[in-house]
């Protein structure tokens, strides 16, 4: 359960904090937009963002079992964040998250890490699928520039409420949200190396600035942001909220683990490496005790943001502290930049990044699979969308090891997941 840090830094080279240093920049204005956004669709602050990138992102790379494992807030946590937030506020999601630490602490202690292979391919392609699909339709709204009240969380509902409020759509919104997609996509294409997302949003909130069109932005939404990281403070505690948290600390917890250790499996793929899983999930839970502490989310190991990391040179935990360090530092000098934003660019983002996630071009891989794999896929997806993703990780989990154990079937000890 030794940290990668420890194990890198004896033979460390000016050569590899060079490379390491020049990565950090690049994933830094990877995460900037991103953590903004992520925050904003689960109904905090887009401070709540950029404090869960500096405090868990530091920690993650500094005491994971990763050497190029980035964490922050990702978009796998929007769902059940958003839930947790509309039922008991955001204290109780600060305490949901500090006690999904604690979890993951008590796990990386048993060496619960190897359990991963427990968990059919299946459940986690249907989840994350689902949950791509309620991202997407989260950012309709700020997409399309509609005036609506209070967004229901509820899938249907969510989706008659848009419906509702069609006549309200803003075209300027738009024509900069849909800009904002497709200058990602093009980036993605024809210069990979580019932080897309950055350049994208800011392209776009500069077009609307300065054509002085009617659009929202993170300032009028939210006002200024803070220039620092604010003192650290325990969220109200008592009995009856831990026991009506316990649930969805349990379900932050599975996700933190569970996405953490794709990322890493990932990052080992792309560097011919090998992480220490439990290493890493306790670094996973002491990113998720300190987080909410400073008024962070959840955090976990960001796929997209550890395989940027990789290709621009980053090969030590280092690189992952200073992509900290960088966003700290940008809160601390420019911070009002981030008022100029628009919200359908960062809903932009949020879609391409839901696009992303669901990985479409593993669709005939995934028609292909036995049929019991497929419905499984499916029913899963399906609870996470219509009804609720503790119950789709439960009642998929459970279904799917029913499926092993008839098929007399045993986890893969080599099963290396897509790059999501």
């Amino acid at each position: 359960m030794k940290p990668k840090l420890l194990t890198t830094l004896p033979g460390y080279t000016p050569r590899l904090f060079a490379g390491d240093a020049l990565a950090s920049i690049t994933v830094a204005m990877v995460a900037l937009p991103l953590s903004i956004a992520i925050a904003i669709a689960s109904g905090a602050t887009p401070a709540a963002g950029l404090v869960t990138a500096v405090v868990a992102g530091f920690l993650i790379s500094a005491l994971g079992g990763s050497r190029v494992q980035i964490g922050g807030p990702t978009g796998a946590f929007i769902v059940i964040v958003y839930g947790v937030v509309q039922a008991h506020g955001f204290d109780g999601l600060l305490l949901a998250t500090l006690m999904a630490g604690m979890i993951l602490v008590v796990a990386g202690l048993l060496r619960a890490g190897r359990l991963i292979a427990l968990i059919p391919e299946a459940v986690i392609e249907g989840f994350t699928v689902g949950i791509a699909i309620v991202i997407a339709a989260s950012q309709l709204k700020d997409l399309l520039g509609l005036e609506t009240g209070a967004v229901p969380a509820e899938f249907i509902a969510k989706v008659e409420t848009l419906w509702a409020a069609r006549a309200s759509l803003n075209g300027a919104a738009v024509v900069a949200g849909v800009a904002t997609i497709a200058v990602i996509f093009l980036l993605r294409r024809i210069a990979p190396r580019l932080p897309g997302p950055l350049i994208a949003v800011a392209l776009a909130s500069a077009g609307v600035a300065a054509l002085r069109y009617s659009v929202d932005t993170v300032g009028s939404r939210y006002g200024l942001l803070p220039s620092g990281l604010p003192w650290p403070s325990l969220p109200p505690v008592s009995a009856e909220k831990i026991h009506a948290l316990l649930p969805s600390a349990f379900v932050i917890a599975f996700l933190a683990g569970v996405e953490s250790l794709l990322s890493a499996l990932v990052a080992d793929r792309m560097i011919g490496g090998a992480h220490r899983s439990n290493a890493e999930l306790l670094a996973q839970g002491a990113a998720n005790i300190a987080s909410p502490l400073f008024g962070g989310l959840p955090a976990t190991g960001a796929i997209a943001r550890t395989a940027t990391n990789v290709r621009a040179g980053g090969r030590t935990p280092v690189a992952g502290m200073l992509h900290a360090v960088a966003i700290l530092v940008f809160m601390m000098v420019a911070a009002p930049l981030v008022g100029y934003l628009i919200m359908p660019a960062l809903a932009g983002l949020l879609i391409v990044a839901a696009w992303t996630m669901s990985e479409p071009h593993r669709w005939p891989e995934r028609l292909r699979a036995p049929l019991g794999d497929r419905c499984l896929l499916a029913l899963t997806m399906t609870l996470t969308v219509l009804a609720d993703l503790t119950v789709a990780i439960a009642v998929g989990t459970a279904i799917g090891l029913a499926m092993r154990f008839a098929r007399r079937e045993e986890a893969s000890s080599d099963w290396i997941p897509p790059e999501r």
